[in-house]
């Protein structure tokens, strides 16, 4: 638990100062790393489609990296704010909302100890829109270190919430997600075979 939270407290460092196009991808090699202690320590059997999988991830991952578009990162909250109020980015929001809401009211009930895939899709699509306001707390946090205080912005406050809720719902589902009856090695296979996927639409 020690270790996770670390990882995670480094994690949120890394959105601070680099841009997501390369965090999120790298943030995907944990799952390789995952696969393997649950082979050595948990003896479970890593499968032909799960070293695929794991050399699909690393590759992926590789590539996105080597490949990721120069951006130019917001400076400020209020620059976050205005890409965050774009139509097209509303659009997206909104329909990662409208997935997770069917999933979550009704799928969930119905076949989500069954489908690994229900939970998977809650936290994948909330976990789009936490990369998004974590980013930008990091910023605001960076930017208040600096001498720019970033408190008194009202936009710093609906991310810093935005944040809390979808982590909750994250954590909420990945607790649900991690007591089906797979194993730790199938979980993982999942997900970052749904996490390619993802990556390939993006």
């Amino acid at each position: 638990m020690v270790t996770m939270i670390i990882g995670e407290i480094a994690n949120f460092v890394a959105y601070i100062f680099a841009p997501a196009v390369l965090v999120t991808p790298l943030g995907a090699l944990s799952i390789i790393v995952s696969v393997v202690l649950a082979h050595f320590i948990l003896k479970e059997r890593l499968q032909r489609m799960g070293v695929l999988g794991c050399v699909l991830c690393i590759v992926g991952s590789t590539v996105i990296v080597l490949h990721a578009p120069e951006e130019k990162t917001p400076s400020s909250v209020e620059q976050i704010w205005d890409l965050a109020t774009q139509p097209a980015f509303l659009l997206y929001t909104a329909s990662a909302v409208a997935v997770s809401l069917v999933l979550m009211l009704h799928c969930a009930p119905r076949v989500g100890q069954t489908n690994i895939l229900v939970y998977l899709g809650i936290c994948s699509a909330i976990g789009s829109l936490t990369v998004m306001s974590i980013k930008a707390i990091g910023i605001a946090i960076k930017l208040t270190l600096d001498g720019i205080n970033q408190a008194g912005y009202f936009q710093t406050w609906v991310f810093a919430m935005l944040a809390i809720s979808c982590i909750v719902i994250q954590l909420n589902y990945l607790n649900k997600f991690t007591n089906l009856k797979y194993s730790r090695v199938e979980i993982d296979e999942v997900r970052f075979e749904w996490a390619e996927c993802m990556l390939d639409y993006i």
